[in-house]
């Protein structure tokens, strides 16, 4: 394994020492940006089309994902959980329902509706809101207006391992004036095998997806888009938690209005209405051995809206959003004692907060010249929180007496990136400051159960805001045939929000270790470095490879956990005409940088083999994709540091992907 990370090494290093041309390019984006696939059909540009969007996200250099069972996995930002970071549909902002995070928002868009996914690190993802980490913004596909008529796709897979049965729709209408994208998703699947054939338990899953968006252009530059997403997810198995979900519902809606002035400055201007609401239902009736049965419905509701102004003047291109929403996270615990004679136990673990929010974003980027540019943002906001449960209020107020119903917060953020190209080669130099204001469950969660660390944790309604200095900076080069990457990011957060534990507490799960309650540290750091490049080897043939490492401290120089050791990917990816064919290989170095006290322990080092190939039969307008592929050839069993309680991932997997489409 050793001798697979040096080689690996040694491969990329020649490659990019070796390789000077010079030349000149005339921009680079300010922006640490990933963007995962083109504007229309990604699913159909990737070696597994009809896999799901986390296996899509975690392409990114700047993501890892949480795993806890088969489907919907946590994105993790430069090794920061979603507390630290902001994950928008379309600019949307959505509050999962789950106070053990079962339901992230990338889990309610499907691949087959999704054009790209805009990865942003650090400050440079404020644009809708307050961040630490980075953003994601999820965007789906559009028809726009062209004279196209009908059009459609049906989609259709398998996969051995789990079983996975997977069919889908697209049917699309577009007329000059008019269009209409409709997409259907469907998913059923077993419990999956960790590698040698070994079942992991309450694995499975069932999920559909619907997604309609419809545009009217009434004047060349006016247009009014009406959008909707339905999500359904029954029977979903976590095997790394305690309890399993029964019901994961979400409801996503918005009308947008888009304006193009004839102007030599405006460029654009979006205002965009929405409102979502999600349902989530905890469920442990299907797990053996119970100690006492407990239903955990949570319900989150997000009315929101932004207007966002885009434009250039001279050498100034400029952004300026005004964003607000209001969110209701409520969840609940009610508990079954195994005498029929004992009271049922009821109390919020979720009282009931509702979250205030209004922003306004600025960014001003300034070109020097066709070699240099630099880039301001800043943002401030208002972050009101409210405890609308008098009985969930009194709760907390046994931990905290003094605790108020109603707590108001201002939030800044501050930034400057500049850019310089010349001779193939690009730098970047960036500073950053940020705030953030604790979750909902940091500020006012009731007894909730980490089964990671296995202690109950209490919300702090005095935490203070989380605040972030950043540095980064990149260098790359680019000719006709290679391109490289190397960049880096440092942050220094103070007040970093964790549990500390409370001896003098008594915890409610049974089971569990004691209390923990939310706190602040003096301060953490965290450093990534990520190195990727390409090599065309022949026309048809290409090389990619990516290089990630991090690492986490804190006040005391003790490990955060979550921070990724040393992991790589290498592929070799063949196209010619109609055919592709890609081989890959990706793994991990040994986890001996782990966080012990938040229960985190060695994970071993591994790496899996995989394979795939596809052709593309057209005649005429029609086209049939067909790819078929395996997984983890080797069957080696594996988990990763970022498997919650070291839950195995999938053992081999043969797939098969169908594409019809007109």
């Amino acid at each position: 394994m050793k001798n697979l990370f040096f080689h690996i090494a040694l491969l990329l290093s020649s490659a990019i020492l070796t390789a000077q041309e010079k030349d000149s390019l005339k921009t680079v984006p300010l922006e640490e940006v990933i963007v995962i696939g083109k504007k229309t059909e990604l699913h159909q540009k990737q070696s597994k089309p009809l896999t799901t969007i986390d296996e899509y996200l975690q392409q990114s250099n700047k993501i890892t994902m949480i795993k806890r069972g088969g489907y919907a996995w946590e994105p993790v930002i430069n090794n920061m959980a979603t507390e630290r970071t902001l994950v928008t549909i379309e600019g949307m902002h959505i509050f999962g329902a789950c106070t053990d995070k079962m339901d992230p928002i990338t889990s309610y868009v499907e691949i087959s509706n999704l054009s790209e996914a805009t990865v942003t690190s650090g400050q440079q993802g404020t644009c809708h809101g307050a961040t630490i980490g980075g953003a994601i913004d999820l965007k789906r596909n559009r028809s726009n207006f062209s004279e196209t008529g009908w059009n459609g796709a049906l989609h259709t897979g398998y996969e051995t391992n789990s079983n996975q049965k997977i069919i889908g729709t697209a049917v699309n209408y577009s007329k000059a004036k008019f269009y209409l994208d409709t997409d259907f998703m469907y998913r059923d699947a077993d419990n999956y095998k960790a590698g040698n054939n070994e079942e992991v338990a309450f694995s499975q899953f069932r999920k559909f997806n619907i997604s309609g968006t419809s545009g009217f252009q009434w004047h060349n530059n006016k247009l009014i888009e009406a959008s909707v997403i339905y999500d359904k997810a029954t029977d979903v198995g976590y095997p790394a938690l305690p309890m399993d979900v029964s019901l994961a519902e979400a409801l996503i809606t918005s009308l947008k209005l888009e304006y193009k002035p004839v102007s030599t400055v405006l460029k654009n201007w979006e205002t965009k209405l929405y409102y979502n609401t999600i349902t989530h239902r905890m469920d442990d009736t299907k797990r053996p051995f119970v100690p006492i049965h407990m239903d955990m419905p949570g319900w989150s509701d997000t009315f929101g809206g932004y207007s966002k102004i885009t434009g250039s003047y001279k050498k100034h291109q400029f952004q300026a959003n005004l964003n607000s929403f209001y969110n209701q996270s409520k969840a609940e615990m009610t508990m079954y004692p195994n005498d029929p004679n004992e009271n049922l136990m009821f109390m919020y673990t979720w009282p009931d907060v509702r979250t205030f929010y209004n922003g306004l974003f600025l960014e001003d980027r300034y070109e020097f010249n066709c070699h240099s540019s630099l880039q301001i943002t800043a943002s401030v906001g208002n972050h009101t929180n409210e405890v609308a449960s008098e009985f969930g209020l009194q709760s907390l107020q046994i931990f905290y007496p003094d605790a108020a119903k109603t707590n108001s917060r201002i939030l800044k953020s501050a930034a400057g990136s500049f850019a310089y190209v010349q001779n193939h080669f690009d730098y970047v130099f960036g500073l950053g400051y940020g705030e953030r204001a604790p979750s909902v469950s940091e500020g006012y969660g009731f007894y909730l159960f980490n089964s990671f660390d296995r202690y109950d944790y209490i919300g702090n309604p005095h935490l203070k805001n989380e605040k972030s200095l950043e540095v980064n900076a990149s260098i790359g080069y680019k000719n006709k045939k290679f391109s490289s990457k190397i960049a880096g990011s440092y942050f220094h957060i103070s007040g970093y929000i964790v549990g500390k534990v409370n001896p003098d507490a008594l915890p409610m799960t049974i089971g569990a270790s004691g209390i923990k309650e939310y706190t602040a540290l003096s301060y953490a750091e965290i450093f990534n470095l990520d190195v990727t490049a390409e090599y065309q080897v022949l026309n048809s043939l290409k090389w990619k490879n990516q290089l990630v490492y991090s690492l986490g401290k804190d006040n005391n120089g003790e490990n955060l956990p979550f921070m990724s050791p040393f992991r790589y990917t290498s592929t070799l990816a063949y196209q010619n005409n109609s055919f592709t064919a890609e081989f890959s290989v990706q793994g991990n170095a040994q986890q001996d940088r782990f966080a012990p006290k938040y229960g985190e322990d060695n994970t071993p080092d591994y790496a899996i083999l995989n394979c795939a190939a596809g052709y593309l039969f057209r005649l005429e307008k029609t086209k049939f994709n067909t790819r078929v592929g395996m997984e983890n050839i080797l069957d080696a069993k594996y988990s990763t540091f970022a498997d919650w309680n070291n839950i195995p991932r999938r053992g081999r997997n043969v797939f098969l992907n169908l594409t019809f489409s007109l």
